[in-house]
């Protein structure tokens, strides 16, 4: 009866698990670029319909600003930030926008040339969220 395993079947197995978890970590890596990508453009699109609601809600013109260094969405009604989220700290993801801000008017319609495209981007991951002038929001 044999209790124990030899040297040569241990390697044989250590050497499996290493070329399996080799073909997994890529695929791994591209699942959770897109997890966070689409997470990031959920929230923006949040965001922005939250900027919308607040100036529909409170019959003010609401700004949405977007910022490329930071990867960030701040909204704003008069001087006080209503809401404010950095993505590139908390899911390393970048983003570009068409625009450096968009503002809705108390009708709840874009206000302005309030046209917006912002491309949140991980790794090969990409997500965009579109502002019509008229205010509505889309994902792809």
């Amino acid at each position: 009866m044999r209790r124990a395993h030899t040297l040569a079947e241990l390697l044989l197995v250590v050497a499996v698990m290493g070329v399996l978890l080799g073909l997994a970590v890529p695929s791994a890596r591209r699942l959770l670029d897109g997890i966070h990508a689409r997470g990031a453009a959920t929230e923006v699109a949040a965001l922005l319909a939250l900027a919308r609601h607040t100036a529909v809600y409170r019959g003010v013109r609401t700004a949405v600003r977007f910022d490329s260094v930071a990867a960030g969405v701040l909204v704003h009604v008069g001087r006080d930030t209503v809401a404010a989220r950095a993505f590139r700290a908390s899911r390393g993801v970048s983003l570009r926008a068409t625009r450096d801000s968009l503002a809705f008017a108390p009708t709840g319609r874009g206000f302005g040339a309030a046209n917006a495209t912002v491309v949140l981007r991980r790794g090969a991951a990409a997500e965009t969220v579109w502002v019509s002038r008229l205010g509505r929001v889309r994902r792809q």
